[in-house]
C-alpha cells in the first residue's frame, strides 16, 4: 500500500488559471472546420463559430487561448484578416500544408470566439518577417478607445468600442521558423518591438517575450541578461516525442516500452523548468518574470491517409496521463509558471476536441481538463506519495504522480494518476489540516491505447466515470486506483 499524504497546513502560491490555457494555430483543421465554419454553414453555429466546440470549451473553464502561431505567426500580416471577407487577400500558408488561407477567420473572428467561450486572448505578434509599425498599429486597432486611424478603421469594420487584450507575445520560436535568430539578436529586436506596444486607456499589456525551446538554456540566460526589464513572461516550447522527429511512433498503434518511454519524455517537463527557472532566478530573484510554457504536448506520427502538413493525430490513455503528469508538474511550479497552452485545441496534436464534419468528439486529454479544473486559482497544497519505478528498460517512471489545491471555499483538490499500464495501486490516504465532511471523486480509465473514435458508438470509450471505491479506514482514506488511471478527488 502506498502513502499518499495532502497537508492542508502547508499551502504555496496560487495556481493561476492561466495555467490551463489551449493554444490555436492556423494549421490544419484548428480554425477551419474546428472553431470556425462560417455562418452559412449547416453546422450549428453563432458568427460562424461552431456551437458545440465553444459550449465544450466553456464546460472545462477554458481560461485563455494562444493566436495566430506558432510558426504561422511570424508569417501573418493583420491586415490581412480584417474587412469584408470576399475583399480579405489569399495567401499560402508555406509552414503548413501549403493550403490556401483566405483570411476569412482574423482579429474580429478571433476575439468574437474569445467572448463566447469567455476566456483572455492571448495574441502573438509578427516580429519575424512584420514591422515595429505593423505590430503597434496592431494593438492600437484592437485596445485603443480614442480618436486614430486605426480605431477608426476598426470602427469602419463593424466594432466602436475597444476590446480588452492583455497578453501580447512579440515574436514566436524566433530562434527557429521566426526568424532563425542569434538570442542577442532577437533581445534586442525584443526590446525594440515592445517599446512601441503602448498601454491605451486602462488596457495593460502583459508582454511576453520568446523564450527557449527545450534545453536551450543560453538562450534563457542572454534574454534574462538583456531584456528581463523589458517583460512580464518568457515563453518555453517543450513536445513529448516518443523517440525522435524523424520517428515519432504511431499515436494510437505503440507498444509498452513506447508507452513508458513517452512517459519518461514527459516527465522531463520537470527538469525543463527546474533549469530553466534557476537561470531566472539568478536575474530576476523576486519573480517578476513568469515562465510561460505556451507550446507543449505530445507530437507523433499524423494518421495515415491525412495531410502531413496538418498535424492529425488520434489522442488516447496515454496522452491523458501526458497532460496529468504535465498538469500536476505546473501547479508544482505556480510561483513561476504563469501561463501554459497546450498545443493544439481542435484537430491539431495532442487536441483536446476532434472534429469531422458536424461530428465532434471529446478526447482522453479533454476529459483530464475538466477533471483538473477546480485548481484554477486555488492554492497550491503540499503533497506527497509514495511511488514505485515501473517501465521497460531503461525507461522506467514513479507509478503514482500527484498535486492538490484548496479553493477560497476551503474545498480540496486532488488529483493523482497511476502510470503503470497494467497494475493497480493501493492508497492509504491521509489528511492533514482538514476534516472532510465530504468526499466525491471521478477515475479516467482505460487500455493505454484506449481512444474515442467517430465510429458509431465509439465516441465516448473512453471517458470518467464517478469513483465509489474510496473508503474511511481510521483517520485515513483507503482506496485503489485503477491501472492507466487519472483520478479527482474532492473534498468538501
Amino acid at each position: 500500500m502506498s502513502r499518499l499524504i495532502i497537508n492542508c497546513n502547508k499551502k504555496g502560491g496560487k495556481i493561476n488559471k492561466e495555467i490551463y490555457g489551449h493554444f490555436s494555430e492556423h494549421l490544419g483543421r484548428c480554425i477551419y472546420g474546428g472553431i470556425y465554419v462560417g455562418e452559412n454553414s449547416e453546422i450549428p453555429n453563432v458568427k460562424g463559430m461552431r456551437s458545440d466546440v465553444v459550449e465544450a470549451l466553456k464546460k472545462i473553464k477554458l481560461p485563455v487561448l494562444r493566436w495566430p502561431g506558432g510558426c504561422f505567426a511570424d508569417e501573418y500580416h493583420w491586415m490581412d484578416g480584417i474587412g469584408a471577407k470576399e475583399k480579405r487577400k489569399k495567401m499560402i500558408n508555406t509552414h503548413w500544408g501549403g493550403v490556401v488561407e483566405d483570411n476569412s477567420f482574423g482579429t474580429h473572428e478571433f476575439l468574437e470566439f474569445c467572448e463566447q467561450v469567455g476566456c483572455e486572448p492571448y495574441i502573438n505578434g509578427n516580429l519575424g518577417s512584420g514591422t515595429v509599425r505593423e505590430m503597434s498599429e496592431w494593438v492600437e486597432y484592437m485596445t485603443f478607445g480614442g480618436l486614430s486611424p486605426m480605431s477608426g478603421l476598426r470602427e469602419a469594420n463593424g466594432r466602436k468600442e475597444p476590446w480588452k487584450v492583455k497578453y501580447f507575445a512579440v515574436g514566436n520560436e524566433n530562434w527557429g521558423c521566426g526568424g532563425n535568430m542569434r538570442p542577442e539578436y532577437y533581445a534586442d529586436e525584443y526590446r525594440r518591438y515592445q517599446t512601441y506596444l503602448r498601454n491605451y486607456g486602462d488596457n495593460k499589456l502583459y508582454k511576453i517575450a520568446c523564450g527557449p525551446n527545450d534545453f536551450n538554456f543560453n538562450w534563457t540566460k542572454v534574454l534574462m541578461e538583456n531584456a528581463k526589464n523589458h517583460m512580464d513572461g518568457l515563453s518555453l516550447h517543450y513536445y513529448t516525442i516518443p523517440n525522435n522527429w524523424a520517428k515519432k511512433g504511431s499515436a494510437t498503434d505503440f507498444t509498452e516500452e513506447y508507452f513508458y518511454m513517452t512517459l519518461k519524455k514527459a516527465l522531463q517537463m520537470d527538469y525543463l523548468i527546474k533549469e530553466h527557472s534557476r537561470i531566472m532566478d539568478n536575474y530576476d530573484p523576486e519573480k517578476k518574470v513568469a515562465l510561460i510554457v505556451d507550446e507543449w504536448g505530445t507530437w507523433y506520427d499524423v494518421e495515415p491517409d491525412t495531410n502531413p502538413g496538418f498535424l492529425y493525430q488520434q489522442n488516447t490513455m496515454r496522452d491523458a496521463l501526458v497532460a496529468a503528469v504535465t498538469l500536476n508538474i505546473f501547479n508544482g511550479h505556480c510561483d513561476r509558471v504563469k501561463m501554459a497552452n497546450i498545443a493544439q485545441m481542435v484537430n491539431v496534436l495532442q487536441a483536446v476536441i476532434l472534429t469531422e464534419g458536424s461530428k465532434m468528439i471529446l478526447t482522453p486529454t479533454y476529459h483530464v481538463f475538466d477533471m483538473y479544473k477546480e485548481h484554477q486559482d486555488a492554492v497550491l497544497l503540499e503533497s506527497y506519495v509514495e511511488a514505485q519505478n515501473v517501465g521497460t528498460n531503461d525507461d522506467l517512471v514513479p507509478d503514482l504522480h500527484v498535486s492538490a489545491s484548496e479553493n477560497e471555499n476551503g474545498t480540496v483538490h486532488i488529483t493523482l494518476a497511476n502510470l503503470s499500464a497494467y497494475s493497480t495501486r493501493e492508497i492509504d490516504m491521509e489528511i492533514l489540516g482538514k476534516d472532510a465532511s465530504k468526499i466525491d471523486a471521478r477515475v479516467l480509465t482505460g487500455k493505454m491505447d484506449a481512444f474515442n473514435n467517430f465510429a458509431d458508438g465509439e465516441a465516448e470509450n473512453v471517458k470518467p466515470q464517478v469513483f465509489s471505491g474510496i473508503k474511511k479506514s481510521g483517520e485515513n482514506y483507503s482506496f485503489t486506483i485503477p491501472a492507466c488511471a487519472v483520478m479527482s478527488i474532492t473534498l468538501g
